[in-house]
């Protein structure tokens, strides 16, 4: 390793934090072949938030893509010892997760059939076998348990430092004692670091500061969001019979894990709440330092432990870690390339489980970098995911507390965050509020998932069962399908495109065809250079050098940096974000033309308003360019205009949908709507992951247009293939199980894929789930017909009906008359 003193003047990365991720990335890299690579660590290697980490590696976690980063760190760890000559201390000594109540068993059944998709090991075992596995807990009250034998727990530090070993070998360059103050940038691009030593230029920098990454890149104007929180454990006295081969315990009912460590036992909580650490700036000197022991606070962890470990109740405990940990807004990790600098890299805020993680988090990041573009479905965790305002610090302070706590937070279907709440309004919200609005929110603007009706109270009361709501969004699912339902959609991400070459750019960017006449909305995939989606979205044409597009609500970092990167460094076109700006109301049914034709002086009629037309229409006084596009399955117009002008339109529609039957909806009856009628959505049915063809949306796709498009060549070569995996829609035979979304997907009895999707079908009178499902030899239509399909709900197989169209289909009369 380099003394201070001899830091280079330019290098071709330069990594920042030498802790368990700045290791990874830089081993990973040297594995790839990079050179000229440089970690610079302010202290020592290992320090930060890495060398007093609990050092536990599970496998399983929430997707398969976070599923894989996690089994390559086992991997890794498994084998990093007799690479580096460095002892990781890796012990395979599995894991065990405890259920004492039904909810929990509900979740441990979800997981185990969850493991078997993703490659993971896992059984569920009786509460007997459970304490044979570790013989000092106490078993009355459990129901049962989760084993994962693959699991495993390795010493942090040291980790690390083979790692940094590793990396060493295979020429990279590590400075300690350098502390970066600054990023180098210009143009829109990072060029180097400053440190105190002097400043080196650099063609790449990986930001792996932990902490410290948010300060460092809020100096640049990068938008980091994490913090630290306190997590605390505390370590016993030796005890009798805990020993190095027991695995590691979880009781997440009583918010606490435990393992063996030096003969006495290491127990830890992830509290519900918890506390932020409360410091405007984290000192930089803070490497081998912990916070001051918080006994009071630790009581309920501490008297759970007791409970659970009976021997801990007269055990003394010498060791008390409270250890800063940097959180982020939602429990995922931030990965990727930065939205706001180019060539700028993230790798942080692990939320307790950056050792389980920083293995394959390393390894995807340096292929990311290598390749240019996400190796893989990693949309969970990339950086831009969350927008600037979830970056401030008060934001910040109020989020992580609740976000440590949902490690062992029961998984409840559509659980909503309880802290940072109330920031962003829509135009609408007071009003929806006094209408009955139960509200979710949506990078971070409140939004209505559904109304309250009879009396009964706006809050969600948390089941894997037919949740309070359940009766709420039939009646307004029904209204959609019968009437008039109206929706507050404003949290779509919203952007002008104008220019000269406006058209020419969305042509290249673009699957489906957008040369259109002015006045005309066109649904498309944007795909990457492997021919898979980078997003979707509806790209409206305003004029000849103008266009409207309307995307995901989460995507709106994304797909801003995605379309400006991927523009033409000449082209003659400036985006403009106008999500803030804009709002939206859906009024859909078949009762729509009438309701909006009372209020408009426009003609709605087909022939002069046909599907996909869009228009500049007066409405309550104000305008709004009406959008007869649909993601509910029936007749209807989006209606798109300036938040000034939002209320006025909607009090108008209101007023005039009494005697339409128009009821306000919210977001779950969007869901349950798109399902019946197989529309996909990002994130869950879509991916970097997914293609048209395998989605079934190569109907969206201009095959033969005459300009060339991203990912044309690829997609055109697998066109004529029969793909291997294939989006299906399934409805349950059964009308009372309910599919929430990640649940197996059996054919004749083995697992062939898993639902992406899942929701309830009023108008099918059952659970409609989407999701997709693999065979080596290709998924055709021989192979569909000739199975019988069941989706696995609770650990018991239910039958359903594969659909390769929409299961309502009323025909595209009724979405076209």
């Amino acid at each position: 390793m380099s003394t201070p003193s001899s830091i280079p003047k330019s290098a071709h990365v330069v990594i920042v934090g030498g802790g368990i991720a700045g290791s990874s990335v830089a081993y990973h890299l040297a594995k790839l072949g990079w050179r000229d690579v440089v970690l610079l660590e302010q202290n020592a290697l290992a320090g930060g938030t890495t060398w007093h980490a609990a050092g536990l590696v599970g496998q399983l976690r929430t997707s398969n893509s976070m599923t894989k980063v996690n089994k390559y760190s086992v991997a890794l760890y498994a084998q990093l010892e007799a690479e580096t000559g460095v002892a990781t201390g890796w012990n395979n000594c599995g894991s065990l997760i405890v259920g004492t109540c039904e909810a929990r068993m509900t979740q441990l059944r979800r997981t185990a059939a969850m493991a078997e998709v993703f490659g993971v090991e896992a059984h569920l075992i009786s509460a007997s076998e459970a304490g044979e596995r570790w013989p000092l807990i106490r078993t009355d009250d459990v129901l049962g348990a989760v084993w994962l034998p693959g699991d495993g727990r390795v010493r942090p530090k040291e980790t690390a430092l083979a790692l940094a070993e590793g990396a060493r070998q295979n020429h990279v360059m590590i400075c300690e004692g350098i502390r970066v103050t600054d990023l180098l940038h210009r143009d829109g691009r990072v060029r180097g670091v400053a440190t105190a030593q002097g400043e080196i230029a650099a063609d790449y920098v990986v930001l792996t500061g932990g902490m410290w990454s948010r300060e460092i890149a809020a100096r640049a104007g990068v938008s980091i969001p994490l913090y630290p929180v306190e997590h605390h454990y505390i370590v016993s006295e030796p005890i009798e019979g805990a020993h190095d081969g027991l695995p590691v315990g979880r009781d997440p009912d009583r918010c606490t894990y435990f393992r063996p460590e030096e003969g006495g036992i290491m127990l830890g909580a992830f509290q519900k709440f918890t506390k932020p650490w409360m410091v405007d700036e984290i000192p930089a000197d803070f490497s081998f330092d912990l916070l001051e022991p918080d006994w009071p606070k630790y009581q309920e962890p501490l008297a759970a432990g007791k409970h659970r470990i009976p021997a801990l109740e007269t055990a003394a405990f010498p060791r008390f870690v409270n250890g800063p940990e940097s959180f982020t807004p939602d429990n995922n990790f931030l990965l990727g390339e930065t939205a706001e600098l180019h060539k700028l890299y993230i790798a942080a805020g692990f939320n307790s489980a950056g050792i389980a993680s920083a293995g394959g988090a390393g390894k995807y990041l340096a292929e990311w970098m290598t390749g240019g573009e996400a190796p893989m479905d990693l949309w969970s965790v990339d950086v831009r995911r969350f927008s600037a305002a979830q970056n401030s610090r008060a934001f910040l302070r109020d989020r992580v507390t609740e976000v440590l706590g949902l490690h062992y937070q029961l998984a409840w279907p559509n659980r909503e965050f309880e802290t940072g709440r109330d920031r962003r309004h829509s135009p609408l919200h007071d009003r929806l509020a006094t209408a009955g609005a139960c509200f979710g929110a949506k990078m971070g603007l409140e939004r209505p998932n559904w109304f309250a009706r009879g009396g009964m109270a706006a809050d969600t009361e948390y089941s894997f069962e037919r949740q309070n709501w359940f009766d709420c969004v039939a009646a307004e699912h029904r209204a959609a399908r019968e009437a008039v339902a109206v929706f507050d959609q404003s949290s779509f991400s919203k952007f002008m495109l104008e220019g000269p070459e406006a058209c020419a750019v969305l042509q290249w960017l673009c699957g489906n065809d957008v040369d259109v006449p002015p006045g005309r909305a066109v649904y498309t995939g944007l795909f990457n250079h492997g021919g898979t989606y980078e997003t979707d979205l509806t790209v409206v044409r305003l004029a000849e050098d103008r266009y409207y597009i309307v995307s995901a609500s989460a995507q709106t970092v994304r797909d801003f940096d995605w379309i400006t990167r991927n523009t033409p460094k000449d082209a003659r076109v400036s985006l403009i974000d106008i999500t803030s700006d804009w709002g939206v109301v859906g009024v859909m049914g078949p009762k729509s033309r009438g309701l909006l034709s009372a209020i408009t002086d426009a003609d709605l009629s087909n022939a002069t308003f046909p599907f996909g037309a869009a228009k500049e229409t007066a409405i309550g006084g104000a305008t709004a360019l009406a959008v007869r596009m649909t993601y509910v399955g029936e007749l209807g117009w989006e209606l798109h205009a300036k938040n000034e002008d939002l209320p006025a339109i909607y009090d108008a529609i209101m007023q005039a949908g009494a005697e339409h039957g128009a009821v306000n909806a919210g977001h779950y009856a969007i869901n349950g709507l798109r399902l019946e009628k197989a529309y996909r959505a990002w994130g869950h049915e879509l991916s970097t992951d997914d293609d048209p063809i395998q989605a079934g949306l190569g109907f969206a796709v201009a095959w033969d247009k005459p300009v060339r498009f991203v990912g044309q060549e690829v997609l055109r070569a697998r066109r004529g293939e029969t793909p291997t995996k294939r989006l299906l829609a399934f409805v349950l035979e059964d009308p009372e199980p309910l599919l929430w979304g990640g649940e197996p997907i059996l054919r004749d009895g083995k697992t062939v894929g898993y639902t992406t999707s899942g929701g309830y079908g009023y108008t099918l009178g059952a659970s409609v789930g989407l999701g997709y499902i693999k065979h080596a030899e290709g998924v055709d239509k021989a192979y569909i017909e000739s199975g019988s399909f069941a989706i696995l709900v609770d650990g018991v197989p239910i039958a359903a009906t594969a659909h390769t169209r929409p299961p309502y289909d009323p025909g595209r009369e009724r979405i076209l008359a």
